[in-house]
């Protein structure tokens, strides 16, 4: 595991022209009493660094995040629907105007490739992953994303299973490989936002999910932490 993720840390360093230096520390995403967050009241709680939810709501930063590496452990249920959202300029509406990865659950397979339960997804049905590397319900799962301007990497459990330049896809009807995008996502995602809210989508349709260990690392400098490396 551990030399998976030194070379998935290689490539992060490569595609975002970043170095690695000892002594940058990681920042916890949200304060331990969630008061730097923003949630509707009762949904959302933290006990012992996990945070949950009780209903289908999301959760906010309420500062907003660009060139970051996020890094955070998550743990679903059977049928767990949820997901990781950035980019977020509107969290009202932010099924339409935002990257959201999900996470893992059955999913139809609507998407550009199949998709099998596990994956983890840009868009929903637009990107799927490249391999399925989720560990099983009731599993802590270790997972990385990475947003420097318009390039989108994620690593899950130490491999590298999604990557994205939204410059790609000048078009709102058609991904670069000629599939068909949703008509409810008809921005062109070259033209979306890069700097946004990070959000986490609660319990949906009845299934529970878990967040624990949330942390980020804003690359205003372009540096790259070595925690990665382990």
């Amino acid at each position: 595991m551990k030399r998976n993720y030194f070379l998935a840390a290689i490539f992060l360093i490569i595609v975002f022209g970043v170095q690695a230096q000892q002594n940058t520390d990681w920042i916890p995403l949200f304060t331990d009493d969630l008061s730097n967050a923003d949630y509707r009241a009762g949904v959302w709680s933290i006990e012992d660094g996990v945070i949950t939810a009780t209903e289908d709501q999301c959760i906010w930063t309420q500062k907003e995040y660009e060139n970051f590496i996020l890094e955070l452990e998550f743990k679903t249920a059977e049928g767990t629907n949820s997901g990781v959202i950035v980019y977020c300029t509107d969290t009202a509406n932010w099924i339409q105007i935002r990257w959201k990865f999900k996470l893992p659950m059955i999913l139809p397979n609507s998407g550009p490739r199949p998709i099998k339960p596990g994956n983890v997804l840009l868009f929903l049905a637009i990107l799927a992953a490249k391999e399925s590397r989720y560990e099983k319900p009731g599993e802590w799962n270790k997972m990385i994303v990475a947003c420097k301007d318009k390039i989108i990497h994620v690593v899950l459990n130490g491999s590298t299973v999604t990557e994205m330049n939204m410059s790609l896809w000048t078009s709102g009807t058609k991904n670069p490989d000629g599939s068909d995008i949703p008509s409810w996502l008809s921005t062109p995602f070259a033209k979306l936002a890069t700097k946004g809210k990070i959000g986490f989508q609660g319990k949906h349709a009845g299934a529970p999910i878990w967040f624990r260990n949330i942390k980020i690392q804003e690359l205003q400098l372009l540096l790259f932490h070595q925690k990665l490396l382990k």
